[in-house]
């Protein structure tokens, strides 16, 4: 499905639509995270990706940038273009592109605990989620809340 770059009205519309351009090509286990109520957070919403292979992470890269362009946002800042991990800070969304080996490494979902987290799911809506814990020991897979 082609996403439509529009301009979002919402900081969090802006933040789905970057999830929307990751999962064009083909990111997976895309998560949202919502930081608007701590205190000392460096965005009001993280969005991470995994990619399984470094070519990947750059396409990812390149489409949400591109992307995040056409949609008003004006020109990002981003770094590590040559490494596993491409971080693209559009200042209030900074979006993590990360090859699997970097997610499964760095545990960002552990260091904002936190925040509030949504998934897309494969009709690229946001589904709210219950974040891993600090105190987990393992690497937590993070399931949909049930109603």
């Amino acid at each position: 499905m082609a996403v439509t770059v529009k301009k979002p009205r919402t900081v969090k519309g802006f933040a789905t639509l970057c999830a929307q351009l990751a999962a064009e090509k083909l990111a997976e286990n895309i998560q949202i995270l919502d930081l608007t109520k701590i205190e000392s957070a460096p965005a009001d919403y993280f969005v991470i990706c995994t990619c399984q292979s470094d070519t990947q992470v750059r396409a990812v890269a390149g489409i949400v940038e591109q992307g995040g362009k056409e949609a008003g946002s004006g020109i990002p800042r981003s770094e590590g273009w040559d490494s596993q991990w491409i971080i693209i800070d559009f200042f209030d969304v900074v979006v993590h592109i990360m090859h699997h080996e970097a997610r499964d490494f760095y545990k960002l979902e552990k260091m904002w605990s936190d925040a509030e987290f949504s998934i897309l799911n494969e009709n690229s809506n946001v589904v709210p989620l219950k974040a891993p814990t600090k105190n987990s020991k393992k690497s937590v897979e993070i399931v949909p809340e049930k109603e």
